[in-house]
């Protein structure tokens, strides 16, 4: 609203009220969804980790004119058709880490809520009732326009007489409230006929049946903007007056392919178990909170042809790269994890010093408009210096060294939950990683093993020729093998 950063103040100390507009679930969650999702878990897991209380509240819009097109296409019942996708969505949210909001209200649930809302803006002189429809009266809220910065003047400009008729409004910036009843849609028995809410007016009833009057944050897409957030502030406040509603406002930027922003018209929409099944949920939540909440994110795609020219598929170049950094900490977490298992963490005592920085450098850098890439870079820091302790240990007390190195990586997961990573146990991920580049590598598997026997075997045997014999044959087929004492385990190269 005041197009600045500004200190945070809740309106009661220690706890935050947050709300976030959530999908309208009338198709697959795709990875424009997962942006903004992601975006605000982190920023509800950072308020956590500054030691707020939050009531997070995130809707599903089930109602919606998406939802009865999309339904009429299908020969499907709306409500049905909106469940289905709402639980798609929840379950591919979980994937990228996406923990469930404290509430999260659907529309259908919220009728009543809804219309006496409207009946208290009808009531008012904010809004009127036209032929079973209800609009609200843009012209009658003075400060329309304020989060946008769009003017009543601007707005006039694009509309025309047709627009007035066709919907039997007063003035061309009206909106609806209530929808009077058409064939084929749902409906909803109220004072001014059968019919289904507008999509404004729902979050306003939502926000305030959940948080009250007044709340501190209210979240969203840049594209949500305007008409939606600028009507919601109408709406809200033409209820209960211009000190209501949300006192700051937050919006995650817009991702773009080649600096153009996705859209389902230009055909740049993937949808997230696309992305799961290419690079696994970690390695798009990784990628994502490398960069700030509120900035654009430039996406690298590459169209994959085959020898005759013909569009096979795609790869996701910015997300196996992330997923090949995110391997680099898991990496380092399984060296710590097995030397502490092995030797124990080196008891009580001081650590170096450059270890003890994580958590409060996360914590300043959080404070700061929840900057996650700074927090990326301090965790980076961490890693390299666990890396280096692990591999050039002289010169330190062994048992410092260990606590040391137990303490990175205690300190590394603690940091990793505020931003949604680093919480799998590094063998699974490990385990997975491989899994998903031995099917993008095309790795026969059972013969990989098979050769590993064969070596076992020829090292035994101390016909060492033989044996990198077999090295070389398994470098070819794109296999690496990492010899411990515990044994021979394989990896796939993964080639950028």
């Amino acid at each position: 609203m005041r197009r600045d950063k500004v200190a945070f103040e809740p309106l009661k100390p220690g706890h935050v009220g947050l709300y976030v507009c959530g999908p309208t679930p009338y198709a697959p969650a795709h990875i424009g969804h997962a942006f903004s999702a992601i975006s605000f878990d982190t920023i509800c897991r950072s308020l956590r980790f500054l030691g707020y209380q939050v009531r997070y509240v995130r809707n599903i819009t089930d109602v919606e004119d998406k939802i009865i097109k999309r339904a009429n296409e299908l020969g499907e019942d709306p409500m049905a058709l909106a469940a289905r996708f709402a639980a798609d969505y929840n379950r591919d949210m979980a994937v990228f880490g996406v923990l469930p909001p404290d509430v999260e209200p659907r529309v259908s649930t919220h009728i009543q809520e809804i219309i006496a809302l409207i009946e208290k803006l009808v009531a008012n002189g904010s809004a009127y009732a036209s032929e079973g429809d209800v609009y609200f009266s843009v012209e009658n809220f003075a400060s329309y326009g304020k989060l946008s910065g769009m003017t009543i003047d601007e707005l006039r400009k694009g509309a025309s007489d047709r627009d007035l008729v066709e919907k039997n409004k007063r003035a061309f910036a009206d909106f609806a409230l209530w929808k009077a009843a058409k064939p084929g849609e749902p409906f909803w028995p109220s004072p001014w006929g059968n019919g289904r809410p507008g999509w404004h007016i729902e979050c306003s009833a939502m926000t305030h049946t959940h948080l009250g009057d007044s709340f501190d944050l209210h979240g969203g897409g840049k594209d949500l903007i305007f008409p939606h957030h600028e009507n919601e502030i109408a709406q809200s406040q033409g209820a209960y007056g211009t000190s209501t509603f949300a006192r700051y406002w937050m919006h995650n930027g817009f991702l773009n392919f080649g600096g153009v922003k996705m859209s389902k018209s230009l055909g740049n929409v993937f949808n997230c178990d696309e992305i799961a099944a290419a690079v696994g949920g970690e390695a798009l939540r990784f990628f994502c909170v490398e960069h700030h909440y509120r900035s654009p994110i430039e996406f690298e795609v590459e169209v994959v042809k085959d020898d005759a020219g013909r569009e096979v598929g795609v790869r996701f170049r910015s997300l196996e790269a992330a997923d090949r950094r995110l391997e680099d900490f898991y990496k380092t977490l399984q060296k710590i994890d097995a030397l502490v298992a092995q030797g124990g963490d080196g008891g009580t005592g001081d650590v170096l010093p450059e270890a003890t920085k994580l958590v409060a450098e996360a914590r300043e850098a959080l404070a700061d408009d929840f900057n996650a890439p700074v927090v990326m870079s301090k965790l980076h820091e961490a890693k390299t210096l666990a890396n280096r302790l692990i591999d050039q240990g002289k010169g330190i007390d062994k048992d410092k060294r260990r606590r040391t190195l137990a303490r990175l990586a205690n300190d590394m997961r603690t940091v990793g939950e505020a931003l949604g990573i680093l919480a799998n146990d590094p063998r699974n991920y490990l385990a997975d990683r491989r899994a998903r580049l031995v099917e993008r590598r095309q790795v026969d598997v059972a013969r990989v093993e098979q050769l590993i026997r064969d070596r076992v075997t020829a090292r035994g045997a101390k016909d060492f020729q033989r044996a990198d014999e077999i090295r070389a044959e398994l470098t070819a087929l794109g296999v690496e093998l990492h010899d411990s004492p515990h044994g021979t385990e394989w990896s796939v190269q993964d080639v950028g």
